[in-house]
């Protein structure tokens, strides 16, 4: 009876983590995900009435192909890279971070503050490292403020950053319609462009950010796998129990984590707005936020399979942008296109990662 009873109480389907699969197994089953996801994809494309083959080359095509595509492909990488390692930092130590899409408006704010009011005071190559700290600090400090309170009161961090997102955007609607208006407008409300002084230089054709991203990658590599820092966060993402018996100050991790994940965030911001956008606009995230928790996810967290990724998913993007044109593919089905190839991939990983485990079967292998 109590066996019964101890059956019963277990929930109907509980996830357990996965320690058997070798890589040549991973490798397959990535494989054939992929394959899966490009026949769904074939299956869209040919109700839609155009030809799977063509729209996929067209993709490959229009993302990589031209030196223009090419270059375009890597400006949409430069902010998803920078914040999908902003975003692996906190997820790593078990801290849902929903909030980089303020954290980079809090970042782009902070760099158009001296973009817009100390171009002609600070030198140039001085302007660029001022906009680049105040870009990290201002994002790092919007996201300490969910991490202290769940440090100090145990808040519920995926609501509280989520919510932040909707104030760091009223924030710029505010500057834009208030103190930063631009007086030279005579129709709807904007913040003036950057003065050329306070744009990014560009390097082969691009802005600097993408050299930028790729120290940051160095760093991040560094900071988690090789210092007592990035140990620690392991550990509190492991089990914070763990980390308290072993002396750890799990709040002062946490909150030291938060400030760097939103710090990294805050820079994606600052070469957005002074790299790519050239002024501050409500839309300056663009939803760069929420899909570096798929790129995150999908490079295990690691800084380095996170870079592959996010080229890999900024030619999705370009790609679809580019059978649009060529195809006259709607934007909503470009957009399923993507999202089935994403969630066969996600699917993958997250069976490779993990077992269902139902309890009519639980209680079968009891008896």
């Amino acid at each position: 009876m109590k066996q019964n009873e101890h059956v019963h109480s277990q929930p109907f389907v509980r996830m357990v983590k996965r320690t058997d699969v070798t890589r040549k197994h991973a490798v397959m089953v990535r494989v054939i995900a992929l394959i899966a996801a490009f026949l769904t994809s074939s299956l869209l494309i040919g109700i839609l009435g155009k030809n799977p083959i063509a729209v996929f080359g067209q993709m490959i095509t229009g993302s990589l192909m031209t030196s223009a595509a090419f270059k375009e492909t890597v400006r949409i990488a430069i902010p998803l890279l920078v914040t999908s390692l902003g975003v692996a930092m906190a997820f790593k130590m078990k801290f849902w971070n929903i909030g980089a899409e303020g954290q980079i408006c809090l970042g782009a704010i902070a760099a158009t503050y001296f973009a817009l009011f100390y171009v002609d005071i600070i030198p140039q190559p001085f302007l660029f490292i001022v906009m680049f700290l105040a870009g990290a600090v201002f994002g790092g400090l919007w996201g300490l403020i969910p991490a202290y309170f769940k440090a100090k009161f145990g808040t519920n961090e995926t609501l509280f950053t989520l919510m932040m997102n909707y104030v760091a955007v009223y924030i710029i609607q505010f500057l834009r319609e208030g103190p930063w208006i631009n007086p030279e407008n005579t129709g709807f409300p904007q913040i003036a462009r950057f003065d050329k002084a306070a744009r990014l230089p560009e390097v082969f054709g691009i802005h600097i950010g993408w050299i930028i991203a790729l120290i940051l990658v160095g760093v991040m590599y560094f900071y988690l796998t090789r210092t007592k820092q990035g140990y620690e966060i392991s550990v509190v993402g492991e089990s914070e129990a763990t980390a308290k018996y072993a002396g750890m100050n799990v709040g002062k991790i946490v909150m030291r984590t938060m400030f760097l994940s939103g710090a990294l965030c805050g820079v994606a911001g600052m070469l957005q707005v002074t790299g790519a956008d050239h002024t501050l606009v409500e839309t300056v995230a663009g939803g760069v936020g929420f899909t570096a928790i798929t790129v995150a996810w999908l490079g295990n967290l690691n800084p380095v399979a996170m870079l592959v990724v996010t080229f890999l998913f900024s030619i999705l993007d370009k790609g679809s942008n580019s059978i649009q044109t060529v195809f006259g593919i709607s934007n909503a089905a470009a957009e399923v296109l993507t999202g089935i190839i994403l969630f066969f991939m996600l699917g993958c990983e997250f069976f490779l990662r993990y077992r269902l485990i139902f309890r009519r079967k639980e209680q079968h292998e009891h008896e």
